[in-house]
């Protein structure tokens, strides 16, 4: 299943795409790089660019996804939002939550902000059926990635090797492949994802 760069209406809160799109325009101001150099290297056009960094689009997980590539990081970089306390403790209730329009699954950003770790924890629930891959290349640094599956099933392609997961198995593999997720159950699925990025800030 190919990925573009099409938008479907936005299913996130105002807040929250708000935070991505400070994000996104902080992240490429930090890297150093204009609209078009970020539109070159992540394969995403200015204009959508642009409109991402307005806050008058909301990018699917897909766009997003190269949009990390482009700038070196991963997907949970777009998610790391200025800690609201020191605490050590993020309660369920204050763990951002965002919906990728394409797919419609749900993602949360598990750790605490407050968090200066080397590792991330995600929580996502996918729907059945649904489908969505990312055109991942490799990063300055190296990013591993481990993938449980709590409820259901999932299937995950990694370059050229497809795993069917099911409850209680986990896949590690190093992010510098494409790779896709996909629901082949009739129930949703629930997985969590633990990135580790080598260098990150601890």
């Amino acid at each position: 299943m190919a990925t573009n760069n099409t938008q479907a209406p936005s299913h996130a809160p105002p807040d929250l795409n708000a935070r991505i799109a400070q994000r996104l325009s902080s992240l490429r101001d930090e890297a150093g790089l204009s609209l078009q150099a970020l539109a070159d290297r992540a394969g995403v056009s200015r204009s959508m660019i642009s409109l991402v960094e307005r806050g008058e689009s909301s990018p699917t997980a897909a766009v997003l996804e190269k949009l990390a590539t482009g700038l070196g990081l991963t997907l949970a970089s777009f998610f790391d939002f200025p800690a609201q306390s020191a605490s050590p403790v993020a309660r369920r209730r204050e763990q951002p939550t965002w919906v990728d329009p394409a797919s419609g699954y749900l993602r949360r950003a598990v750790s605490p902000a407050a968090a200066r770790s080397t590792t991330r924890l995600v929580e996502v629930e996918f729907p059945p059926g649904r489908r969505v891959s990312y055109e991942t290349a490799s990063r300055s640094a190296p990013v591993d990635q481990h993938v449980w599956v709590l409820q259901g099933e999932m299937e995950v392609t990694v370059g050229r090797e497809c795993w069917l997961l099911k409850r209680g198995d986990c896949l590690w593999f190093p992010l510098d492949q494409k790779t896709a997720f996909r629901n082949p159950g009739r129930q949703p699925a629930r997985y969590a994802v633990i990135v580790t990025e080598a260098g990150r800030a601890a």
